[in-house]
């Protein structure tokens, strides 16, 4: 980063290559939205390369990166109203093909995860799916250590809780389907 800030516009690809697509990955899962995904990781680098100078050597770039991206986030949202819809392909790609009760606990995952406030949303996304350190998030959310335990541990019991919700929602759908195949017709008698 210290050259790109000092100039060498050149050395933004290896930086775009390095962090593309955690950024992609962080703001698909935040939003929901393939194409905005996109557009916020553009301007993720726009802004690197406008605010290069603001860069201080010794601070943690990743740290500096995602605070870059969460305002490119809130911008984008001042300007345009939210409109959160989750798109199939968003879901992660990591599903094993074998399993298909997996399958749907990854899509209720997805679910239980896009229901979350965004707050919540978010600081789950930072620690857990772009594996930020607790001291990093603290700095970019400008809070104290003990606070992100906290809201972290808060986050996760209620993405458990939806997760959950959702779970016995599907359940209860499927045995009454399972129930309305199983009813005979009217008369009381199966027909041979």
């Amino acid at each position: 980063m210290l050259q790109v800030r000092d100039g060498a516009g050149e050395m933004l690809g290896v930086l775009f290559d390095r962090y593309q697509t955690p950024l992609f990955n962080f703001y698909s899962k935040l939003t929901g939205d393939r194409m905005l995904s996109e557009d916020l990781v553009q301007e993720v680098f726009l802004r690197i390369l406008k605010y290069r100078q603001s860069y201080r050597p010794g601070t943690p770039f990743r740290a500096w990166v995602y605070q870059i991206a969460r305002n490119a986030r809130i911008d984008h949202f001042r300007k345009f109203p939210k409109q959160i819809a989750l798109e199939p392909e968003m879901i992660p790609p990591v599903i094993p093909a074998d399993s298909a009760q997996e399958r749907q606990e990854v899509e209720l995952l997805q679910r239980a995860l896009q229901q979350l406030p965004e707050e919540k949303r978010e600081i789950l996304l930072l620690c857990r799916f772009q594996e930020l350190k607790y001291e990093e998030i603290a700095s970019l959310l400008g809070c104290e250590l003990n606070t992100v335990r906290t809201r972290i541990h808060r986050a996760i019991h209620e993405l458990r809780k939806n997760f959950q919700h959702l779970t016995q929602r599907t359940m209860l759908k499927r045995a009454e389907a399972t129930a309305t195949e199983n009813t005979p017709p009217r008369g009381g008698h199966y027909e041979v």
